[in-house]
């Protein structure tokens, strides 16, 4: 930058308007008024004409997208935890550093793991769905059958921040809870067990997944480990959606082996997979974990927190490389 000069940043989406006219406080600011979702090249293009890039977690930030360095942008301040979207590797090498948003959206993603699991137990969609087309005729005692979610089985894997406020929610209901995650990340309460992967798939009526993206939890859910889950049982996906085999989900609920899944991430978003749209035992949200304006709101300033620190000179809290 050239001394006296404002910075620049460019934000690849809308955000709330609070975030935007923060970061118009701070920033000569490039917004995306249309809200369409920026290309590859435009990406690229940006790196070359910002100081700060602001995207999301839709946007894909691969190797191709760093190999014009040198960029005038050393910062990508990413709205959202997981960085499985950007090539931490390449950025690095570009000398691009990058910091994440954790911790303000765990509430709001755990309260859409409870209503996904919640809607699939009780089959609330099907429900909504047969009232709008005028299919409902009136209570009739053995119609439209769920089941009761006090008494049943959550197995939660991945026991991080997320993983641990959707226990807290599921005590309430008066649910056992068995976990995995990292070794010796956590020391639980008394009352909730830790599992190896194949007992808490073979245990759990509800399986919940909160892990991050990885090489490692690349399709963790396989169809050998779909399968392995107990007959009648519930899956849950407001991870990443990469950690599901979604063709072999949806044979699985087909079939019946599966009573239901509620997913708020997909494998190819936003694309979801034909086999899923057409059954009526799989509950679709549009990635709404964090979406409500609090957190949309505290997302996108804990991005300008985080730009303001780096140009500064100061460390960003939220740095991943």
């Amino acid at each position: 930058m050239k001394h006296g000069t404002r910075p620049v940043a460019f934000l690849t989406r809308r955000h709330t308007d609070a975030v935007e006219s923060a970061f118009v406080e701070q920033f000569d600011v490039s917004l995306n008024v249309g809200d369409v979702p920026r290309t590859a090249q435009e990406l690229q293009q940006a790196l070359h004409h910002c100081d700060v890039l602001v995207p999301t977690v839709s946007d894909q930030l691969d190797d191709v997208i760093f190999q014009h360095a040198p960029y005038r942008a050393t910062l990508i301040a990413s709205v959202g935890v997981g960085t499985n979207h950007i090539d931490l590797n390449a950025a690095e090498r570009a000398g691009i550093a990058v910091t994440n948003t954790p911790d303000v959206l765990t509430d709001d993603t755990a309260d859409i793991a409870i209503a996904l699991m919640l809607m699939a137990t009780r089959r609330l969609g099907e429900g909504e769905r047969l009232v709008r087309s005028g299919g409902w005729h009136g209570l009739a005692p053995t119609h439209h059958l769920g089941h009761a979610v006090r008494g049943r089985t959550l197995g939660i894997v991945g026991y991080g921040r997320i993983g641990r406020a959707v226990a807290h929610r599921a005590r309430a209901f008066g649910m056992r809870i068995l976990w995995i995650g990292r070794p010796g990340s956590h020391t639980p309460p008394d009352r909730e067990m830790a599992a190896s992967l194949d007992e808490l798939l073979a245990s759990s009526d509800i399986v919940s997944l909160h892990a991050p993206a990885t090489p490692d939890t690349q399709q963790l859910m396989n169809a050998a480990r779909l399968a392995q889950m107990r007959a009648g049982a519930i899956l849950v996906n407001t991870a990443r959606g990469s950690l599901v085999d979604e063709t072999a989900l949806a044979a699985l609920l087909a079939s019946g082996h599966l009573f239901a899944a509620g997913l708020d991430v997909h494998q190819h978003e936003p694309v979801i997979s034909p086999a899923l749209l057409t059954l009526e035992n799989v509950v679709l949200l549009p990635h709404l974990g964090s979406a409500t304006v609090e957190t949309r709101t505290a997302m996108g300033l804990r991005a300008l927190e985080n730009a303001l620190q780096w140009l500064a000179g100061t460390r960003p809290r939220d740095r991943i490389v």
